[in-house]
């Protein structure tokens, strides 16, 4: 099935050179998660809602300045593929173009409403998160930021005497940060005077002390309460749904109703890419700089790193290449990045070396021990049997929904 159907092709659209106010006037009042960004007319880029708010921003500030490049889509793109770039681009929207004209948008809401009557196939055992990471109600903002960052994690329940009283993600933090600041202050930062005598309010003090105080803030200001739940025998079909109804893009799992898991729907978009070729396409930035190592042989040593870990699913793979004025007899001193997005994390590893292969082994080492550390404290995630993983091979064909 392809995105055709469920491409809109209504959506928020600024010009470069919109004030980053606006920008974030438009998020609190619409709920988007991303709008487009053009230059004279034609398709530049995404601002989202998270790296908007990840930091202050100057709100005199150009979108042109957060224009952030992600995967692009045709209007006949599979599901499948549009399920992995969305989670490789950490984004819930992705343009779509017909040719080389933007046609809309794709969004994750749109993807899993229109998928879900053949979700029921699944269980939510199949894809829901173990080893669940928790606050308390009185935990501080603070603590809440510091476990997002250190689990590499978005949506963190808050669980009070053993209950689950809320859910707390981290657009609900940034949102929540976005909206205090905005009310206490005003203007950009030490933007001094005015024309006509009047002057911005809070300068880069003010807004640190309000920051500092935001921090000290209990998880219960900031949590969505009640939390939405689910249990692990649960048909995948109808927990999405339950998503969908609620507007809410998390279910905390539940056993004799202590939470014992969650699932978020990008661990649903993630059941969508199974059963695709196994064989991931790398994407090259300046391909023609492989001057002593084929493309397929950079697609196999990224592989081989890989295939190593049997619980690891690489769900995009980037690398990106550079040369350098210095050389050896010859041959060019070459900066290597390897970026892979996976069900276990965001991998980096950069390298360099005199020639394209030298430099992508050091890359690719670098890669490895960043993912033998990361064994130590990823998170637990089930994965389908093989006899499981048969049965939904061409699943989205060929699956009948659940009567």
């Amino acid at each position: 099935m392809d995105i055709r159907e469920i491409t809109s092709t209504a959506y928020e659209s600024f010009d470069e050179d919109t004030r980053v106010s606006e920008l974030v006037g438009t998020f609190q009042e619409t709920g988007a998660d991303a709008v487009v960004i053009t230059a004279a007319g034609d398709y530049e880029g995404l601002v989202t809602r998270r790296q908007l708010n990840s930091a202050h921003q100057n709100p005199d500030a150009k979108a042109r300045s957060l224009v952030w490049n992600v995967a692009r889509v045709d209007v006949d793109e599979d599901v499948r593929t549009v399920a992995r770039l969305m989670i490789g681009s950490s984004t819930k929207l992705l343009p779509v173009f017909r040719g080389d004209e933007l046609y809309g948008v794709v969004t994750a809401e749109a993807l899993l409403e229109a998928v879900r009557e053949f979700l029921g196939v699944l269980s939510v055992e199949d894809v829901y998160t173990e080893d669940l990471v928790t606050v308390s109600p009185d935990a501080t903002l603070g603590d809440v930021l510091h476990t997002l960052r250190e689990q590499r994690i978005t949506h963190l329940p808050v669980v009070d005497d053993d209950a689950a009283v809320g859910v707390i993600s981290i657009h609900d933090v940034l949102d929540f940060a976005a909206r205090e600041m905005g009310r206490g202050q005003g203007g950009s930062p030490g933007a001094g005077a005015h024309p006509g005598g009047g002057s911005s309010r809070g300068g880069f003090g003010e807004r640190a002390g309000d920051l500092e105080r935001m921090l000290d803030l209990p998880a219960a200001n900031v949590m969505s309460e009640p939390a939405e739940t689910t249990t692990a025998d649960r048909a995948l079909d109808a927990a999405v749904e339950q998503m969908l109804r609620a507007g809410v893009s998390s279910l905390v799992v539940t056993s004799e109703d202590r939470p014992v898991g969650i699932v978020t729907d990008t661990d649903v978009l993630r059941s969508l890419t199974w059963g695709a070729e196994t064989h991931l396409p790398v994407q090259i930035t300046n391909v023609d700089l492989l001057d002593d190592i084929s493309r397929t042989a950079v697609a196999d040593m990224i592989e081989d790193v890989t295939r190593k870990y049997g619980d690891l699913n690489v769900l995009e793979a980037n690398v990106y290449l550079h040369e350098h004025d210095e050389t050896l007899r010859g041959t060019p001193l070459i900066m290597a990045r390897i970026r892979l997005f996976t069900d276990r994390g965001h991998f980096v590893g950069t390298g360099e070396g005199y020639g394209a292969r030298h430099a992508l082994h050091l890359a690719r080492n670098v890669v490895e021990r960043q993912i033998l550390e990361g064994k130590e404290y990823g998170r637990t995630k089930k994965h389908p049997s093989d006899e499981e993983r048969s049965k939904l091979y061409g699943w989205w064909l060929a699956g009948p929904p659940r009567q």
